[in-house]
């Protein structure tokens, strides 16, 4: 199951307090920022500092190599993106 647009719209980083990145067929939250990736289990994000993981440089780029930014993290204070299989869907603010 997919996680809501609505859900990641307003779903945070438990470390800065900023807009994740969606990557469904990984089933993970993304911090580009701070490099922190969080996992989805059943359908519920696991959005504990003590369970991300810490990624790499090379995770990072095939991260951001998904994104359709072109490798281009998203901003402080932007709205968060679903990313599926078929590219990205942009989460309008309500």
């Amino acid at each position: 199951m997919t996680l809501s647009a609505e859900l990641v719209a307003i779903l945070a980083c438990p470390m800065d307090h900023e807009a994740l990145l969606y990557f469904e067929s990984e089933h993970v939250l993304y911090n580009p920022r701070l490099r922190r990736k969080y996992r989805i289990e059943n359908d519920i994000p696991i959005l504990l500092i003590e369970e991300a993981e810490v990624v790499d440089e090379a995770e990072h780029q095939r991260l951001m190599a998904l994104h359709p930014g072109g490798g281009t993290a998203v901003p402080k204070g932007s709205i968060g993106e679903v990313l599926d299989e078929g590219g990205a869907r942009d989460v309008e603010e309500q």
